[in-house]
């Protein structure tokens, strides 16, 4: 199946092909995670973890089931979450006295304890996270990774004495969603969502998308609360003038989309292509041998693989008895960053094919080389991986951002439409409802606007975003 044209169908054949998730769990939108995806997911957890711990948040884990009482606090948030919510009524035999929900998101999990953590304005700021499952009840047709009904999750929360303070920390935020991206190798455009599709209960929300298969993915989002949360539950503090104040608030939140994005972003028509920085195998060894050989090839890859492994480098070897071939027809379905050949001309020579998967590209290397500095050596050329995976998506992404001229225009091509817009919500709706597509909100942090609202002809006062999504 080609990816260009019909990507869906790509998508899915990829993911069944590359042994990462079984879609045959008996309830809709709920998989099982595979070791191969979820090595993936973990290596990316751990790498989100490293990056909130440098930026200071504190890890924490909360329970998964949420009091009616709690959750209804909030007016707004019960009411954009109201009809996505697993709800649990009953324990064994017994009704109980009040009903609870699995947790969609967790502000109304944390928010009743954080009334009890802060007293004063010396327990701020907090700034913790979570990675766990939440769930959500999915009407659209689900896809892996992508729209699922159990998500793995990652959610920052943060308190602050001040609204300038809790803004401060969104660009710490997005500084922390830079790096986690570049680390995938995954462009993306943040976009402030429009007041009618903020998150339930925020001043404002802003959305991280990047683009494949002709829509848009939305892979985080950052949400400035202001005082609306801790005035539901009570986040209140005595200020260093004894007054005492509701607390600031925001957060932050990825999920198993990033998943999602590698496969649809970065793979081809031979199957996945997987970052270095997060690949579960970083380096196979494939020995070629034949009953000769075979003792002295497998010493080889066995010493090459405990040298590699010494060093933190994710190595495997391939010893299955089946022909070299097919070893890398599986190997490239799985996107290992790079495979590495061992056979009698290579021990002889004293030098290791290798195959780079994000180009196809085959070279050499010396094996004293290696044995001198392992790790210097391929972490070089992860380093090289990951740049030509960036330009080619990044390359690719640029192209798909369009000046949008008009509305024909916009329902013929597939693209991210950067429309001129005069401000007036009405018109920003009414060209949504024209073209078929969602508003993704305005560029945030870079107004360009300049000519005439793209409907009413009025001066431009900002850019709006249009494309298709998932």
């Amino acid at each position: 199946m080609s990816k260009k044209s019909d990507f869906s169908e790509w998508y899915n054949e990829v993911i069944e092909k590359s042994n990462m998730i079984d879609k045959r769990y008996p309830v809709k939108g709920m998989n099982i995670w595979l070791p191969q995806g979820w090595n993936l997911m973990l290596n990316i957890d751990s790498y989100i973890r490293k990056e909130m711990e440098a930026f200071n948040y504190e890890e924490v884990y909360f329970p998964l089931l949420i009091p009616e009482t709690e959750f209804n606090k909030e007016k707004e948030h019960i009411k954009g979450f109201n009809d996505e919510v697993y709800w649990a009524t009953r324990a064994g035999n017994n009704e109980l006295d009040i009903k609870l929900l699995l947790r969609p998101t967790s502000e109304t999990a944390m928010y009743p304890i954080f009334s009890e953590w802060i007293r004063s304005h010396t327990n701020l700021p907090l700034k913790i996270f979570q990675i766990v499952n939440t769930f959500r009840y999915e009407t659209k047709q689900t896809r892996a990774f992508v729209r699922v009904r159990e998500i793995h999750f990652f959610e920052a929360h943060t308190c602050h004495e001040s609204y300038e303070s809790a803004e401060n920390e969104i660009q710490t935020e997005l500084e922390i969603m830079k790096k986690v991206a570049n680390a995938i190798s995954i462009p993306y455009v943040v976009c402030k969502r429009p007041d009618w599709d903020k998150f339930p209960g925020a001043v404002y929300s802003l959305g991280i998308d990047t683009f494949m298969g002709g829509r848009t993915l939305q892979i985080g989002s950052i949400h400035q609360y202001g005082q609306n949360f801790s005035k539901a539950y009570g986040i209140s503090f005595e200020d260093k003038d004894g007054t005492w104040k509701y607390a600031y608030q925001t957060t932050y939140g990825m999920s198993e989309r990033l998943v999602g994005a590698i496969v649809g972003v970065h793979g081809d028509d031979l199957g996945l292509i997987v970052p270095p920085s997060v690949s579960p195998c970083q380096v196979v060894i494939v020995p070629i041998y034949n009953k000769t050989t075979e003792q002295k090839i497998k010493e080889e890859s066995k010493m090459l693989f405990e040298l590699l492994k010494s060093h933190g480098i994710r190595v495997k070897v391939d010893d299955r008895d089946i022909t070299p071939g097919n070893k890398f027809y599986y190997w490239e379905q799985l996107g290992v960053p790079i495979r590495l050949e061992i056979g009698e001309k290579e021990v002889t020579k004293g030098e290791y094919k290798i195959k780079i998967r994000v180009n196809n590209e085959a070279r050499f290397i010396k094996k004293s080389d290696i044995l001198q500095n392992p790790y210097k050596l391929f972490s070089e050329i992860f380093s090289e991986i990951s740049f030509i995976m960036y330009k080619k998506a990044k390359e690719e992404f640029d192209k798909s951002f369009i000046d949008a001229q008009d509305f024909k225009e916009m329902k013929e091509k597939e693209g991210m439409f950067k429309v001129q817009w005069c401000g007036d919500e009405n018109c920003a709706k009414s060209m949504e409802e024209q073209t078929g597509m969602k508003l993704l909100g305005t560029l945030y942090g870079h107004n360009e606007a300049k000519g005439k609202c793209l409907l009413c002809g009025k001066e431009s006062k900002d850019i709006l975003v249009y494309a298709k999504s998932f």
